[in-house]
């Protein structure tokens, strides 16, 4: 087996270290924001966006406001209802924090969804378990101001609210998508998703009643949309992010210097014949695969990437559409085919919600593959190789 020269060896650790760096002011300096950050925006006029909801406050006469800065800089205000509607942003406790100070010194706070849930101390949501962007009308379970003026929501049902001690506003079959609970002399209304102030979901029955309720009057509130959440950045912050942000494209570009520095020496020298290529074995090809999905912690990618593959060919057999819920597929699987299996439609609901749960353990995520290859092979949706005798 051929070693490595020293010269190799030095080549290598430097180009690891030189990695290594680059990855570390990577984390420091890449922006909090990821995803879809037109969702709950007042910027967006896109179906998911909240801009029609800021005009029409804004027309109305409500003084309504954008707010670009970190929530370390809110005052509190028991005048104030601050909105942070579908966050692009993990939160930091110093600023959950200042959102707890500022709801017990009087503001009020509506957040949507499970990432909204995460600037409260007091957690209390969950994942929908079998997911679905449909929208859907949800009762008032109790009595409240909110209520008297909306009978009704229509929304999303991506999360639901799990604490006793809060207020139920809407919900169905004990699965509550509003609550609202005191906090000080504030308090928190919290939602399952932002579709009551998205361009096109404030058009839904009882959505702009429950949203001007939950306002409140217009003469004496000062509306806050949070922008900070969807990646606009703190103003006050910019000038400080441009030093480190110089800095780290002066290392980039030693480090490519120094790189071409090395190729160069490195052709300059000696030349070697250069070793065959050899070909992976399909084995070893699987086992590397699954090696970069361990590494990046990615079981909700696999488990969703096979269960896509499961739904084309089970929707082609069966002759439904694509995108059918996993209860659709489980009532033509019983009424075409007459197969009667619980178990079935509560791997297929699992499998949905895999793309939910980016903290799904690696055994459970196997688990859910090794159910839908076992019912892909039962139901005939694909022919499997015989093995050799």
């Amino acid at each position: 087996m051929p070693t490595m020269s020293a010269g190799d060896r030095r080549i290598l650790t430097i180009a690891g270290l030189a990695f290594l760096l680059l990855l570390i002011l990577g984390f420091l300096l890449a922006p909090a924001n990821t995803g879809d950050n037109s969702a709950g925006t007042t910027f967006s006029s896109s179906s998911i966006g909240a801009k029609a909801l800021f005009l029409l406050l804004q027309e109305t006469g409500y003084h309504v406001e954008r707010r670009q800065h970190t929530p370390t800089s809110l005052k509190p205000d028991e005048h104030t209802v601050l909105i942070i509607a579908a966050p692009a942003v993990i939160p930091t406790q110093v600023q959950r924090d200042a959102i707890d100070k500022f709801i017990s010194g009087g503001g009020r706070l509506i957040v949507t969804g499970v990432a909204g849930a995460r600037f409260l101390s007091d957690d209390s949501s969950e994942y929908n378990d079998a997911p679905s962007q449909r929208w859907a009308e949800f009762p008032a379970i109790a009595p409240s101001p909110i209520t008297r003026a909306a009978p009704k929501i229509t929304i999303s049902p991506v999360a639901y609210w799990t604490a006793e001690s809060s207020l139920g506003l809407y919900g169905k079959d004990g699965k509550v998508v509003a609550a609202h609970y005191p906090r000080g002399n504030g308090g928190v209304l919290w939602l399952s998703s932002s579709t009551p102030f998205s361009n096109a979901g404030i058009t839904q029955p009882g959505n702009l009643e429950f949203v001007l309720a939950a306002i409140g009057d217009k003469a004496n509130t000062r509306v806050l949309f949070d922008e900070f959440v969807h990646g606009y950045g703190d103003d006050d912050s910019t000038p400080s992010h441009s030093h480190p942000l110089m800095m780290a494209l002066f290392l980039q570009g030693v480090v490519i210097a120094a790189a071409a520095v090395l190729t160069f020496s490195r052709r300059s020298g000696p030349i070697r014949p250069l070793r065959p290529e050899t070909r992976l074995a399909p084995l070893e090809f699987v086992e590397t695969l699954g090696g970069l999905y361990q590494q990046a912690h990615a079981a909700p990618v696999a488990v969703d990437v096979y269960f896509n593959r499961f739904q084309y060919w089970i929707t082609r057999r069966l002759g439904v559409a694509p995108n059918a819920s996993p209860e659709e597929l489980d009532r033509a699987v019983r009424e075409r085919w007459g197969v009667e299996d619980d178990q079935f439609l509560r791997t297929l609901q699992a499998a949905a919600a895999a793309r939910y749960r980016p903290d799904i353990p690696q055994n459970e995520a196997f688990k859910i593959v090794q159910s839908l290859y076992a019912y892909a092979t039962t139901l005939k949706l694909f022919s499997v190789p015989k093995e050799n005798s």
